[in-house]
């Protein structure tokens, strides 16, 4: 059976899951929603950079686009400077009937441990509508939830498990996130909302929650550390200008602590020119993701991402899109409510190889 899908957004991983969608076999996109009015009748196809129309128009009638008997709403639009919008936006989908994969916020790709206002109207609605509610992506998502999780059913003790993030972000285009959520070309004195205390641990200790969840123990508590580089001179990114003695690099890590001792570590090691921190860890390749399991044995698996256009954070935005839209069977499948990758089985690219000669 052919899922109806609609994409809600057309940002960069939204574009990403429109070229997914339509080159999914079991998948048909049937609208997509947008916020612009310049994007508002436009076909989709353009819109991802696709070159070609899919006979899809974008529309700003969101009423329109739920009573469509959708089966699946693939939700990327941007939640990190408003998230309570964002919650409201998911409810509503939900309420309607649709099922949801959504790359933010991203908190919710494991409810343990938040305040009931972030997950409860979520939850409800889900069972209002009889619709489930899946967030992930490869960051957080995939690369530290599915991932490290396999590679701890090949240890016999497991003394660390760190799922870790080295990449350079200059070629990633989008200046909200960069400068005002991560805080690069900034003065190294402000602080950015990325690190005000306790929102590193609002996003990604919920990584850290769920692979507890997942090895089966319980945390005493999470905890964050944080070091930033300014840049040695000034140059340009794909989102705007790093001018020197401005944040050039930041690595950070969310620890989840048993008896005193980092036993689950999520870390990202971030870099906007490939000179800055050379004593910091360096990316395998073209940057990417390594899972460390220490203990016995010790494993290091290491994933290397290079996008069809010779970068490698075109790849993550892809990887997030994908995630999301190889789940979209499994979800709405699922029982209703808010899902996780300890919920779903295994997902994989079903009918995407390449056969042809």
């Amino acid at each position: 059976m052919t899922l109806r899908v609609a994409v809600w957004s057309t940002g960069n991983v939204g574009r990403k899951a429109i070229a997914g969608i339509d080159a999914h076999p079991g998948l048909e996109l049937v609208g997509g929603w947008v916020s612009s009015e310049a994007k508002d009748g436009k076909d989709l196809g353009q819109l991802a950079g696709l070159g070609r129309d899919l006979g899809v128009t974008a529309t700003r009638d969101a009423a329109g686009l739920l009573a469509q008997d959708l089966d699946c709403v693939v939700y990327t639009a941007m939640a990190d400077d408003r998230l309570m919008e964002a919650i409201e936006d998911l409810a509503m989908i939900l309420r309607a009937g649709v099922n949801v994969v959504s790359s933010s916020p991203v908190f919710l790709q494991f409810p343990g441990g938040l305040p009931d206002e972030l997950t409860k109207p979520v939850i409800e609605a889900g069972r209002e509508g009889g619709a489930s509610l899946f967030v992930n992506g490869v960051d957080p998502g995939w690369a530290n939830d599915l991932l490290p999780l396999a590679v701890t059913a090949i240890c016999e003790r497991i003394d660390e498990l760190r799922c870790r993030e080295v990449v350079n972000y200059a070629t990633y285009d989008n200046p909200t996130v960069m400068f005002d959520i991560m805080g690069f070309g900034r003065p190294m004195d402000d602080t950015p909302m990325l690190l005000v205390p306790g929102v590193l641990t609002l996003a990604w200790g919920q990584v850290v929650r769920q692979l507890a969840a997942g090895l089966g123990v319980e945390l005493d508590e999470v905890r964050e550390e944080v070091e930033r580089l300014p840049a040695h001179a000034t140059y340009d990114i794909s989102s705007g200008t790093i001018e020197e003695g401005t944040q050039a690099a930041l690595r950070f890590e969310v620890q989840g602590i048993i008896n005193g001792q980092k036993r689950i570590v999520l870390e990202h090691v971030t870099r906007t020119h490939d000179d800055l921190a050379p004593d910091w860890p360096q990316p395998v390749g073209h940057g990417g993701y390594s899972v460390i399991a220490t203990g016995s044995p010790s494993y290091t698996v290491d994933m290397q991402m290079m996008g069809e256009d010779g970068d490698h954070n075109t790849a993550g935005l892809q990887a997030t899109a994908m995630r999301l839209v190889t789940s979209i069977e499994a979800v709405v499948a699922a029982e209703p409510g808010l899902v996780t990758a300890l919920d779903l089985p295994l997902t994989p690219g079903r009918g995407l190889l390449n056969t042809s000669a």
